[in-house]
């Protein structure tokens, strides 16, 4: 069975109570998920859903074949989501985006020359090491 560590829970916990996250204010329903796993998806109530009342933020969460471990990645989800609420831009999650999105982004023509011709340089001086040719 995969249940969440006490030590994840408690981080979590605390990541909650420090975004002004209260258990009261939480709606939580276990539901049948769907999709492919057979007669354990079919007959086990193991998808969450999850709404923060206050905020109206719904989650249902159903990665994970264990409801103990689905609760926890849905509360953790509903953290990220308040988390980019609250901070905007400085918040983890969009940082993490706009970081792959640098990542992806086309580097511009002079750049890519800039490259291009340090690989020339590189190239020359290490032609010079070879041994002369006779």
């Amino acid at each position: 069975m995969n249940i969440p560590s006490p030590e994840k829970m408690t981080s979590l916990d605390q990541r909650m109570a420090a975004l002004g996250i209260d258990p009261g204010d939480l709606l939580e329903k276990f539901v049948r998920g769907s999709g492919a796993g057979g007669q354990k998806i079919n007959k086990t109530s193991n998808c969450v859903f999850l709404k923060h009342l206050p905020s109206g933020i719904a989650i249902k969460c159903q990665l994970e074949r264990s409801r103990e471990m689905n609760r926890f990645l849905a509360r953790r989800e509903l953290c990220d989501q308040m988390d980019t609420i609250i901070n905007g831009k400085l918040s983890a999650k969009t940082q993490e985006i706009e970081k792959i999105r640098r990542q992806k982004r086309q580097r511009s023509r002079r750049s890519k020359q800039r490259s291009v011709a340090d690989k020339r340089m590189l190239s020359e001086k290490k032609s010079l090491r070879r041994p002369p040719e006779s």
